[in-house]
């Protein structure tokens, strides 16, 4: 069976990472846009990032346009936005999809591990998030309507 250490994925910058990278940290892997409703949670999600990031906690950003085709913008506009407006210092991957013929495998993972409410798989809107313990597990889904400070302390328990 794979793991989430088997899988990788490219930055904004273009530069593929493996997620074999942050074994032994904890993960939020986040869907996000920059032009939806929930935008706004960027700021929580940076200060979930800020206040955890020396206990070993990584948010990981995956920008993805298929929901209202809320992310169109080029990587450097994707990053130039989430810098400027919320100051994201997170790491910010290359925007992927997360459903249908073309989801990338993290994301096949992902849903495979945790699926949503009454066992769907498919990502309902941006901003859904996972939560990765520092074992590589998949411990937490939260739904786009869950607020990044609302998952705290979920965070600290797998930190």
């Amino acid at each position: 069976m794979a793991s989430i250490y088997d899988f990788s994925a490219k930055t904004l910058q273009g530069k593929d990472v493996a997620l074999a990278d942050y074994r032994g940290k904890a993960m939020l892997i986040v869907n996000t846009a920059s032009k939806c409703g929930f935008t706004p949670q960027y700021e929580g999600l940076e200060k979930l990032y800020k206040a955890h990031q020396a206990d070993g906690l990584v948010v990981l950003g995956f920008p993805c346009n298929q929901f209202g085709a809320q992310e169109p913008g080029s990587a450097e506009e994707i990053g130039a936005f989430c810098e400027l407006n919320y100051g994201v210092s997170f790491p910010m991957f290359a925007k992927i999809d997360v459903n249908g013929a073309d989801t990338h495998p993290l994301y096949d993972f992902l849903k495979r591990q945790k699926p949503g409410v009454l066992g769907t798989k498919n990502i309902k809107w941006n901003f859904t998030k996972f939560l990765v313990d520092r074992a590589g597990n998949v411990v937490g889904r939260f739904a786009p309507t869950t607020k990044p400070e609302d998952i705290d302390a979920a965070i600290r328990k797998v930190l």
